[in-house]
């Protein structure tokens, strides 16, 4: 197996290093996440050699006891190579079916897990070659991945869903083995309309989503309606891909948006808004991205698959550590990912920002990379979808949830990985303080008084 080089390539696009071993900050971290990572393999590889060589508890405790001081590699060397073995474990349990991927993503802050596995050579790793594409919008992630041109993408996590059911396209069934950001996102308004924070006051408003199918369409009339502002007949909401938001605000085409980061920060930024609220406000650790392939890739290339999910799930609990946060920043910042000033994406992932009203805000939790793909947000997301009229009739909440949102595997590949993944695959929360119970879909959407269902 080729040693891995987790920096080589992260490592051009910064410079300094106060340890004097490496060439960029970004450089010794990408290192010591590496180490980090090929440890989590060695320990569960010695964890099930140990459980097959020795299945009593018993047994186990001693032979740890009989080896003393040594490690279980040295003592297991005679017999067992463990080097190899955790070697094969990080490239899968077979050969990859396809080395070269394309894999798309729209230029927000939402895409850093799937950005920064490339330059921090997380694909690398796994035996992948993977071209990295920035797409102007959701609608063409979509197309692209449907047509074949993408393996693998970067979606809002509504859209796999939507994709499966037939809503705006050919039913074709897509999975979510990882969530790519929590939170992450803010309704920001146009600078005129800076006197007119309640709600109840935006009657005539036109607002921007990024997508029929997504968080943000969904959390904004929750928000509105909850407000007692019917989003259909009060306000007009219009569909506008992320990178062209911001000119239509100061265009004055829009009143203002719920948008991902980067582009709230960049609107305050560049002055021509100022942040109402943050998304996690409306309700603190919802979905909002996902990483997302069809069906039919994952049956003919599950080796591949799972090696890509492996690179995923890495760079989330790279991206998830605070101290890296900065450094990450300015990695995602150049032209070819995000093509922001390192100044607003800093400002987005150590959650220290302005909020263009003259405050300095701090929320360390604006946006976060927990991956796992909880069913009952999937539910949840199939509730809006029913209450907003997208969908029509009886809707099997547990089944889709169950078959897009593959909670299963992505526990499985953590626990591989040495990680500890969420005890149960669905969980209650609340909602603007409104409880949500996953098993009782029906009743959560006929509990709203503005709704189309």
């Amino acid at each position: 197996m080729a040693r891995f080089d987790p920096v080589r390539r992260f490592s051009r696009l910064l410079s300094g290093c106060s340890c004097g071993r490496h060439r960029s900050a970004a450089e010794h971290d990408g290192a010591a996440a590496a180490r980090d990572a090929e440890a989590r393999y060695a320990g569960a590889v010695e964890k099930t050699v140990l459980q097959a060589l020795f299945p009593q508890a018993v047994q186990r405790r001693a032979f740890l006891k009989a080896i003393g001081g040594s490690s279980v590699a040295a003592a297991l060397a005679p017999f067992l190579n463990l080097g190899a073995v955790t070697d094969a474990f990080a490239q899968g349990a077979g050969a990859i079916e396809k080395k070269d991927l394309k894999i798309g993503f729209i230029p927000i802050t939402c895409a850093t897990p799937i950005i920064m596995a490339h330059p921090l050579g997380f694909y690398t790793k796994q035996g992948l070659n993977v071209d990295v594409v920035k797409t102007a919008g959701w609608a063409v992630v979509r197309d692209k991945t449907i047509n074949k041109e993408y393996d693998a993408a970067h979606m809002l996590s509504p859209m796999p869903i939507a994709i499966s059911m037939g809503l705006g396209s050919n039913p074709i069934p897509f999975s979510v083995p990882a969530i790519e950001n929590v939170n992450g996102q803010a309704i920001t308004l146009a600078m005129k309309h800076k006197d007119k924070r309640n709600p109840k006051d935006w009657k005539g408003m036109k607002l921007a989503v990024p997508f029929d199918y997504s968080m943000h369409n969904y959390l904004l009339r929750y928000y509105l309606a909850e407000n007692g502002i019917d989003p259909d007949t009060d306000v007009q909401i219009r569909s506008v891909p992320p990178p062209e938001m911001v000119a239509n605000l100061r265009a004055d085409n829009i009143d203002g948006f719920l948008a991902p980061d980067n582009v709230a920060q960049r609107a305050v930024y560049d002055g021509v808004g100022f942040i109402h609220i943050l998304s996690k406000e409306i309700w603190d650790g919802h979905p909002c991205c996902s990483f997302t392939a069809s069906q039919e890739f994952v049956t003919a290339n599950p080796n591949t698959y799972a090696a890509l999910l492996r690179a995923i799930i890495d760079a989330s609990a790279y991206a998830q550590k605070p101290e890296n946060r900065k450094e990450i920043a300015e990695a995602i910042a150049p032209a070819n990912y995000l093509n922001a000033p390192p100044i607003v994406l800093e400002q987005v992932l150590t959650g220290t920002y302005a909020d263009g009203l003259g405050n300095i805000k701090k929320d360390p939790d604006r946006i976060t990379f927990d991956p796992f793909p909880y069913e009952s947000f999937a539910v949840w997301i199939l509730t809006q979808m029913k209450r907003w009229g997208q969908v029509k009739g009886e809707v099997d909440y547990q089944g889709i949830a169950k078959k897009v949102f593959l909670a299963t595997e992505a526990s499985k590949v953590m626990k591989e990985m040495g990680l500890t993944p969420p005890a149960s695959a669905t969980k209650t929360f609340s909602v603007m303080g409104k409880p949500f119970d996953p098993a009782k879909p029906e009743d959560y959407v006929a509990s709203f008084a503005i709704k189309r269902a």
